[in-house]
């Protein structure tokens, strides 16, 4: 990993002080900002502890946080929510009760929308095409190859009309 302008361990904990007072970050996104920085590693764990300890670091409030902006704003689905949460860290119980938050019927509706925009802009020379092409970028977005099915025939049968 790069090192960037080294901090040390007081610089280094004062700017993450600042940095997670602004926005929630997780134990691994802080952990990265200490290596790039250079600080040992054996004087990061304590910074970590006493970030966490005063709260400025909570892995279910950053969770809760990441799973409202990617359901609301980037309209991904739960599966990609979960591995983007597993590539970070957050633990498989903090990961579960963040996307309990996810309303079904908002999230088949957001992916219905999705879908429908993204309908507009694909031409293809068949159903069968538009139907692979809204399947795989239904998928990417991280639904279940089920819900996007439906959500497709339902878009069809409605052009059809």
């Amino acid at each position: 990993m790069e090192v960037k302008r080294s901090k040390t361990p007081e610089q280094a904990l004062r700017t993450l002080m600042n940095v997670c007072a602004k926005n929630e970050r997780s134990i691994s996104d802080v952990r990265r900002s200490l290596a790039r920085w250079g600080v040992p590693s054996e004087q990061q764990q304590p910074i970590i502890d006493r970030l966490v300890r005063e709260r400025f670091i909570d892995e279910a409030r950053y969770a809760e946080a990441y799973v409202r902006e990617k359901l609301n704003l980037s309209r991904w689905g739960v599966r990609k929510i979960r591995a983007a949460l597993r590539a970070k860290r957050i633990p498989e119980q903090t990961i579960d009760e963040a996307l309990a938050q996810a309303d079904p019927q908002k999230l088949g509706s957001k992916l219905e929308e999705t879908l429908r925009r993204k309908m507009q802009g694909i031409r293809t020379a068949s159903d069968y095409q538009m139907r692979g092409k809204l399947l795989r970028y239904g998928a990417g977005l991280g639904f279940d190859y089920d819900e996007v099915s439906d959500a497709i025939d339902r878009l069809m049968r409605e052009r059809e009309k």
